[in-house]
């Protein structure tokens, strides 16, 4: 199928691909990595012993892989620019993350080196900024069926690649057999950053069209809602912004999405929702994150506003970013 091929090559073809080992991370403005320890065993559902993390440009995740497994570095692929860095659970939680950066340098190589989660404190580079919890994080996939959220706990298998190109970086990650009530499906996301924009662009593609496809933004306290619609009614955004971050300061959250693609927009308890229309054709839509401490960040709600209000006239221009 045409939609199909054209999504499975999305990060291979264009640029020719950098590989991560070898591409120049002081040179860089985005990067994208996956890195395991493979010299270990597993005791259960534990990853016990290894001496190192390792860089992989493609990794198929261990049947015994789950949250807090400890044979991921960071629990699963990152990927960032010169002014944000996001990482996905690479686990049933499927939740993605933000870490907050200070500075315009690639620092995913060495975020959680120590074994430990120590990226939840602040550091010279920044820290994770979002406590995802039982929520959905910021832009990542789940499925919303009979008022219940349906994470990824079975799936015959997952792939995860990453791609560093000149200008361009990006993660892949396939979930074959992905079995939620009485579906299974085989589905596909792509996740690609380019330099000195906040937002990540999410392209998604199921094998099967069925019901309930989310995505969304984890609610948090003391944060105000913020939507709003393109001129030309084919675009809007789902925002939130106030004292949300993990430090606490404030953090911006946003979704950019086609109107079209849209069936509903559930407020649940742990989330704002947006409810994909069954379809197995490829749909793309825009996550980002706006920390006031990056270096001439977002500061206040006006600022965020005012730079939602400028993407979502590119949208209402161009229909991509």
């Amino acid at each position: 199928m045409k939609t199909k091929i054209t999504l499975a090559t999305l990060l291979l073809v264009g640029i020719t691909a950098v590989n991560a080992q070898k591409q120049d991370l002081k040179t860089a403005k985005t990067y994208a990595e996956i890195s395991a320890k493979t010299d270990g065993k597993w005791e259960g559902r534990k990853y016990i012993g290894g001496t190192a993390f390792k860089n992989v440009d493609r990794l198929k995740l261990s049947p015994e892989h789950t949250d807090h497994s400890f044979d991921i570095r960071y629990e699963g692929p990152g990927w960032e620019n010169n002014r944000i860095g996001y990482r996905l659970y690479l686990d049933w939680r499927n939740a993605i993350d933000i870490f907050g950066k200070k500075t315009a340098e690639i620092i995913l190589p060495k975020v959680g080196q120590d074994n430990f989660d120590s990226y939840h404190e602040m550091s010279d580079w920044g820290a994770d900024i979002l406590k995802a919890g039982k929520g959905i994080g910021i832009g990542s996939i789940d499925r919303y069926l009979n008022n219940e959220k349906l994470h990824f706990h079975e799936v015959d298998s997952t792939i995860a690649t990453v791609v560093n190109k000149t200008n361009e970086s990006g993660v892949k990650v396939q979930y074959y057999g992905w079995k939620t009530a009485s579906d299974k499906i085989d589905f596909t996301s792509v996740l690609t950053i380019k330099p000195n924009e906040l937002y990540t662009k999410h392209t998604i593609q199921a094998s099967k069209e069925i019901k309930g496809i989310c995505t969304g933004i984890v609610k948090q306290k003391n944060t105000e809602l913020l939507k709003k619609e393109s001129k030309n009614k084919k675009w809007a955004y789902l925002a939130t912004y106030g004292q949300q971050s993990l430090v606490p300061d404030k953090l911006g959250m946003a979704i950019f999405y086609e109107i079209n693609t849209i069936e509903s927009a559930p407020d649940t308890d742990l989330d704002y929702l947006l409810v994909f229309k069954p379809t197995t054709k490829a749909t793309s839509f825009y996550l980002l994150g706006a920390w006031e401490q990056e270096q001439n960040g977002v500061k206040s709600k006006e600022e965020f506003v005012k730079y939602l209000d400028e993407k979502l006239e590119v949208l209402n221009r161009k229909g991509k970013m």
